[in-house]
This record gives C-alpha cells, sequence and structure tokens, in this order.
C-alpha cells in the first residue's frame, strides 16, 4: 500500500519570517526552512527569487505563484478546483495589516485600509510602476494630514493578493511621497468577504 506524505498538497500556512539575496528563512505550517532561489521544500514550496527593497519573498506552490511579504501569514493558493480564494494576514506589532500584490502586474506593498473609499497610492510609487495617471487619470483635489494636494483618480486594470484578483478598480494617486504604502481600500476589499478575529485577518473571494 503507498502511503503518501501527510504535507503532500496540504499546506495550509506559510510565513516569511527572514530574507536575503536570493534566500530566505521561511515557516511552512510551523516547520522554518532555509531555501535558495529555486530550491523546493519537502513540502512543495519552491522559492523563485526574493527582493530585500520590497521585503517579499516569490514563491510556487500547488503550481501556482504567490508573492508574499516579509513577517504576513499567508494562506496557501487554492488547488484547481477550489471555488474561493482566500489570503490569511496578522498584524504586525501596532495593529496594522500589510501584504504583497500586484497592481497591473506590478509588485507593491499593500496596508490594509478599510476606511478608505478606493486604492490610494503616492505619485512616487505610480511612477515606479510604471502607472501613466496623468494621461489615464481625472485631476481632482485630496484632503491629507498635510493639507489639501493634487490627486488623479483612474481605473486599475487589476489588482491582485496571493491569489485573489479583481478587476477595474477604483484608485486615486496622490502627488508627492506619501501614502509610502499602497492603501488597499473598500474599492478592492468590497468585493470580498472580510474576517478579522482579533490580530488576524482573513479575505475571502468566492467564484
Amino acid at each position: 500500500m503507498l502511503t503518501l506524505p501527510q504535507w503532500l498538497g496540504a499546506v495550509e500556512k506559510i510565513t516569511v519570517f527572514a530574507l536575503f539575496t536570493s534566500k530566505a528563512i521561511i515557516s511552512i505550517d510551523g516547520t522554518r526552512r532555509v531555501l535558495s532561489a529555486g530550491q523546493t521544500s519537502p513540502e512543495g514550496v519552491k522559492l523563485i527569487r526574493t527582493d530585500t527593497e520590497l521585503e517579499i519573498a516569490e514563491i510556487e506552490i500547488n503550481g501556482r505563484r504567490e508573492t508574499l511579504s516579509l513577517g504576513v501569514v499567508s494562506s496557501a493558493p487554492p488547488s484547481a478546483g477550489q471555488a474561493s480564494s482566500s489570503i490569511t494576514l496578522w498584524a504586525d506589532r501596532g495593529g496594522f495589516f500589510y501584504t504583497a500584490g500586484t497592481i497591473n502586474g506590478a509588485e507593491v506593498r499593500f496596508l490594509v485600509d478599510t476606511g478608505a473609499n478606493t486604492i490610494a497610492m503616492s505619485s512616487r510609487t505610480a511612477d515606479r510602476i510604471g502607472l501613466d495617471y496623468k494621461r489615464h487619470g481625472r485631476a481632482a483635489l485630496a484632503s491629507t494630514a498635510s493639507g489639501v494636494v493634487p490627486m488623479y483618480s483612474l481605473k486599475l486594470n487589476t489588482v491582485t493578493v496571493g491569489e485573489i484578483t479583481v478587476h477595474n478598480v477604483d484608485a486615486g494617486v496622490i502627488q508627492g511621497d506619501h501614502p509610502a504604502d499602497v492603501l488597499l481600500g473598500m474599492s478592492f476589499l468590497g468585493h470580498l468577504s472580510m474576517m478579522r478575529d482579533g490580530n488576524k485577518m482573513e479575505l475571502t473571494k468566492s467564484y
């Protein structure tokens, strides 16, 4: 009788503990692994690459790729045929929820902000990811802690967090360097179900 390893296809929680150039320390369901780029753990988690500046690691599991932020707990991507996708986030010491993701395929770091109507980012971030907001956006004004500043309203083709992707998402680009992280507002979160239990938040999208 063939007995399959218990971990095969059953990874639930993945956390990036430390990042180095082309190497990461990753916890897989509580077991710490040191992986180099291109290496696959016994649980089937492959490290694709790391980015120490953005504090992210790109992994592959169940045949799918996912970008994880340093210190953020993520659910493993769903297997083929699963009817929903979810990601689990844990608050940092300040009580904030951060996660890695992409905007139109470009990597960013999100700060979950249920008080923001739309996704919001600085013009510095928009320039870095190649977002032509002046051409495709509509000029407006935004009230910030520094006063009223120019901004541009536009729609993003795709916004992805883990295996969750939402299309045609409303966003705002604020002139300047702030916010430092992209605010993940309700124009994205409103498409999901959110469950928060203390310092744990689970985002789920059903199909």
